[in-house]
């Protein structure tokens, strides 16, 4: 909804009004509703406004309630408003146009430091206390905002995004080699082991789920929620728990299309973004409006070279939830000239640091900017889901009941399953046994070596192979992940959370528009982890309980596909073809470099870059040698251009 950013001279001097004027000018690329500003002796907050809910037009932001002596400056929109009046009991004249800042002072007021607790939505967020002489911040439990800030013995600064920071006269623009040599030895998706580093020195980041306290110089940071997988719900019968989950996922979607512009959702042929644009569309139906729909499909030359079950183009699923679900206006978007290669330098510029999602990169901004044209406020999707609605590891669970000797129940589960997939149970039992006793049955487990991108003398430098082992993360070995424990990991560790959140924050600024997650909504995620785990799992069904909260909400085409799955990205090395010849030409110059060879192992670009050189097929799309080259490219053109 906004970037918000400011200054507070911690020894009570004036802020000089050039600092103030350039900060903000380093919002001004940014498309813009308004822009206002509070300044007080030694504390500067101002906002650069992007008005996306009813409430937040025209609104004051920064926000000086007197009576209180406080100042907000926010980039939020909370979605339980309805829990918090009661909560809060605010008179019902003020209810209706009562905006989300107001809320959150207002929180502030009745709970202080654990206000962040009560709240639910997308925020990060700044607060001046004048009484306490304080600077008090938080950022949502998954991050979903981005916020900045640089701390020395003068100067507390802050911003959603990182450029303008760049602009004070304290703060060097400086390569912090911590973050890139875990960017460059992480092998997963995930930049960094911690959550509250950049890519500049001296330049920290508000990790999720967490606050921050500033008082004469001193930092305090705080984590105020943590998810844990926490067995309590119990009900009698599945139906009691389809209605639980349904009245809570509902309310989840409905609160995430408030907007005064137009609502849209990214659409797949797949149950997570499906049950929210199902339950959307009903939703926006009653009040009189359209859903707007965009989805990614190839390029029309592609041809398929996945297996049957992992289809690239899911326009026949896609269309088949359109046509059951009504109400929907649908995009096909192909993206032509589009590709991993040619995006590069514009997302450099958007994300404001190297990145590793790059097989996406094309569709991802893409959509954005075809919703931005259609005038889309929030745009929603179901990125979570596998996490929280959609949950139901199926060989996991499996292993589960086989180590558990619950035999009888194993066996209906894998008749059931075996017919449902069209698959003969001993190749389904072959799996599940390598799950459940891997060290006896190892040769059915997928695991290989990972070649590191990072310069040995750099990494020895850095001790970033140390640090990931001190975290459990493996950089030299893949392993196939036991479900369970990765989800455990990615509730517990908030690093997983930054990528997407930075994502959605920077492309939201650059488009105007709020992309809106009802799969990871707090309330959601805390009732999918406190549910028995046979929910999740039934009748051989997989994901059994999102299956059955979107009976008359989906088609059965698409909620009882068991058979076949979509996957992105399966065309990025397709569409980069036409360009080889340019790409491989960057490599060969960015080796010779001596900055680059300090922090890559060069090596190893050569051995890669001879491996893919002549031959490059579409088919080599997920392969380690090509993602190795590609953010090879991708962070020599950062270091080029901004160190």
């Amino acid at each position: 909804m906004s970037a918000i950013a400011g200054i507070h001279s911690i020894k009570s001097k004036d802020i000089p009004v050039g600092h103030c004027v350039n900060l903000m000018e380093g919002l001004s690329h940014f498309p813009v509703d308004d822009v206002q500003i509070w300044h007080k002796e030694n504390v500067f907050l101002g906002c650069h406004a992007q008005w996306i809910t009813p409430e937040s037009v025209g609104e004051q932001n920064p926000l000086y309630q007197k009576e209180m002596k406080l100042v907000i400056t926010a980039d939020a929109i909370i979605d339980n408003r309805i829990e918090l009046y009661e909560r809060l009991k605010i008179p019902q004249y003020k209810r209706i146009n009562i905006t989300d800042n107001e809320l959150i002072l207002e929180a502030y007021q009745q709970w202080g430091e654990d206000c962040p607790k009560y709240l639910v939505g997308d925020f990060a967020f700044i607060i001046w206390d004048e009484r306490k002489n304080q600077i008090f911040g938080a950022r949502d439990f998954s991050g979903t905002r981005t916020l900045y800030y640089f701390l020395n013995g003068e100067f507390f600064a802050f911003c959603t995004t990182l450029k303008p920071l760049l602009t004070l006269p304290y703060i060097t623009k400086k390569l912090n080699e911590a973050w890139l040599a875990e960017y460059l030895a992480i092998p997963g998706m995930y930049e960094t082991v911690n959550a509250d580093i950049s890519i500049y020195q001296g330049i920290e980041q508000l990790p999720p789920s967490h606050t921050m306290l500033v008082k004469h110089g001193e930092m305090k940071l705080s984590r105020f929620a943590k998810l844990e997988i926490d067995k309590q719900i119990v009900y009698k019968t599945n139906e009691d728990y389809e209605e639980a989950f349904i009245e809570i996922f509902q309310n989840a979607v409905n609160s995430r299309t408030r907007t005064n512009r137009h609502v849209g959702a990214q659409l797949s042929g797949g149950l997570d973004s499906g049950s929210v644009v199902g339950y959307a569309a009903k939703e926006l139906g009653k009040q009189g409006k359209k859903l707007h729909t965009y989805s990614y499909i190839p390029p029309s030359d592609f041809k398929q070279w996945t297996p049957k079950h992992r289809i690239a183009d899911e326009s026949p699923y896609i269309q088949s939830t359109v046509q059951y679900v009504g109400n929907i206006e649908d995009n096909y978007l192909a993206f032509e000239n589009r590709s991993p290669f040619t995006e590069i330098d514009t997302w450099l510029e958007t994300y404001e640091m190297p990145y590793k999602f790059f097989h996406n990169s094309y569709w991802i901004r893409g959509v954005y900017e075809k919703a931005s044209q259609d005038d889309v406020g929030t745009l929603l999707n179901g990125a979570r889901g596998n996490w929280s609605v959609s949950w139901g590891p199926y060989l996991d669970y499996q292993s589960l009941l086989l180590k558990n000797r619950k035999f009888l129940l194993f066996y209906k589960e894998l008749n059931a399953y075996s017919k449902n997939i069209g698959v003969k149970r001993s190749r389904i039992f072959s799996k599940i046994l390598s799950k459940a006793y891997p060290t006896m049955f190892s040769e059915n487990n997928l695991s290989y070596e990972i070649p590191s991108l990072i310069n040995q003398n750099f990494a020895n430098k850095t001790g970033v192979f140390h640090k990931l082992a001190l975290n459990d993360i493996e950089h030299k070995e893949y392993k196939t992940p036991n479900a369970y424990e990765a989800r455990k990991k990615c509730f517990e560790q908030v690093a997983f959370w930054n990528s997407n959140g930075t994502v959605n924050t920077k492309l939201s600024l650059r488009y105007k528009l709020w992309n809106r997650d009802p799969t990871n909504d707090l309330r959601v995620i805390r009732f999918c982890l406190s549910i028995p785990e046979s929910q999740f799992v039934q009748n051989g069904f997989d994901r059994a309980l999102i299956r059955r909260a979107t009976k008359g909400v989906l088609p059965d085409k698409v909620r009882l596909n068991q058979r076949v799955r979509g996957i992105q990205g399966s065309d990025s090395l397709f569409r980069m073809i036409p360009a080889w010849k340019d790409f491989t030409s960057e490599l060969e110059t960015l080796i010779k470099d001596p900055i680059i060879k300090e922090y890559l192992d060069t090596e190893l670009i050569i051995k890669t870059i001879a491996s893919l050189k002549n031959n490059p097929r579409p088919e080599n799309v997920y392969d380690l040698d090509f993602a190795l080259l590609m953010r090879s490219v991708i962070t020599y053109r950062f270091l080029k251009r901004n160190i």
